[in-house]
């Protein structure tokens, strides 16, 4: 068995168990019943997964993948691919908007060059690289058969570093130029939508400039004819390095039981890839934001997750990855340091549950 399906197929359920006693720990604390709402979600979700009613989760980092995409030579994007260098640079420097939301957030950055089409200093950013960026996607595939199951096992294999290093929750970002039209197009390969649909703005650009993306991206995935039926072929023929390695995060966590947040639309193509390989990683994911690229939501649809923010944003890195563990840590000291009726004095019986019908997807 190659490693990539020892990982998959060794993935094992979330304690639903711990679930239940975890919302009775929660029913039991000093408030109306339900009232923390998503709060209380996200609390429920930790603990299925860690297996412990209270959790604190101190050790925290966001993996940002850069690559760039051949499509970008068909005018589908706003920038210009030297901006994917120039930007993870400033990621070196601090300067970027991950960096100063991780800073808030207490996290730390991995910075992975897993498909730059140039040279970078390796002694800020991890050398992962399996490519000088993909094939243009409209006249060719975007990387092999065996190069995506490469970048695959990459994001696995830096979970299990990062295991080691006791890092207890992982955010996935990315920077490339071009990367929300290969994630578009990985999303319409494998759901059958058309590019109205699925395709957004990314960078921006004008709305002839629009059009002309969505043609190019419907001409590509039409060429290519990715199989929906198999995520791989899927990833190599019309997907880009950034994804493939997201989605072997979203595999390594889900193997070695560490909660993962999504971050925009690239990030949960790539947990839309993992699950299609293993419908079991969904259980290890949380949501972040609701990205303004029109993908997004028809993936979290089918992924059946509802993102926490609702902020109009878009620029990927990972940035909605450091407000999800603000959420987290905010939810998780619930569990651990508010009191219980007992401890209040007060007579939990009489309080209505004003919960509603959702529940965790698990």
């Amino acid at each position: 068995m190659s490693y990539l399906n020892q990982i998959i197929n060794g993935i094992t359920p979330v304690s639903r168990d711990t679930a239940v006693k975890t919302q009775k720990h929660l029913d039991n604390l000093l408030k109306p019943i339900g009232s923390l709402g998503k709060l209380e979600e996200i609390a429920v979700r930790i603990s299925a997964i860690t297996g412990k009613v209270t959790n604190e989760l101190k050790k925290k980092c966001v993996l940002v993948f850069a690559a760039d995409n051949g499509i970008c030579a068909e005018g589908v994007s706003g920038a210009p691919t030297t901006v994917t260098v120039t930007q993870f640079l400033n990621m070196t420097k601090g300067l970027a908007g991950i960096n100063v939301l991780s800073k808030q957030a207490g996290a730390d950055i991995f910075l992975v060059d897993i498909g730059v089409n140039g040279d970078l200093p390796y002694d800020k950013i991890i050398n992962k690289k399996i490519r000088r960026g993909t094939g243009n996607i409209l006249y060719e595939p975007a990387m092999t058969r065996e190069e995506a199951i490469k970048a695959l096992e990459t994001g696995i294999e830096l979970v299990q570093d990062l295991k080691a290093k006791n890092y207890q929750v992982i955010g996935t970002g990315e920077m490339g130029i071009g990367n929300t039209s290969t994630s578009a197009a990985v999303i319409m390969s494998l759901t059958g939508r058309p590019a109205d649909e699925i395709v957004g703005m990314g960078t921006g650009m004008t709305e002839e400039g629009y059009r002309h993306k969505k043609e190019v991206i419907e001409a590509a995935v039409d060429r290519r004819k990715p199989n929906p039926d198999d995520p791989i072929d899927v990833l190599s023929k019309v997907g880009g390095l950034d994804l493939a390695g997201m989605a072997g995060v979203f595999l390594g966590c889900a193997y070695y039981k560490i909660p993962v947040v999504i971050d925009g639309v690239i990030s949960i193509a790539a947990a839309f890839l993992a699950a299609r390989l293993n419908p079991l990683t969904v259980q290890y994911m949380i949501p972040s934001h609701l990205s303004a690229e029109p993908g997004y939501a028809v993936v979290a649809q089918e992924l059946g997750l509802n993102p926490y923010l609702l902020l109009d944003m878009r620029l990927g890195e990972g940035s909605g990855c450091p407000l999800a563990f603000y959420l987290i840590d905010c939810a998780l000291a619930i569990g651990r340091e508010m009191g219980t009726f007992e401890q209040g004095n007060i007579d939990g019986s009489v309080l209505m549950d004003i919960r509603s019908s959702t529940r965790p997807n698990f």
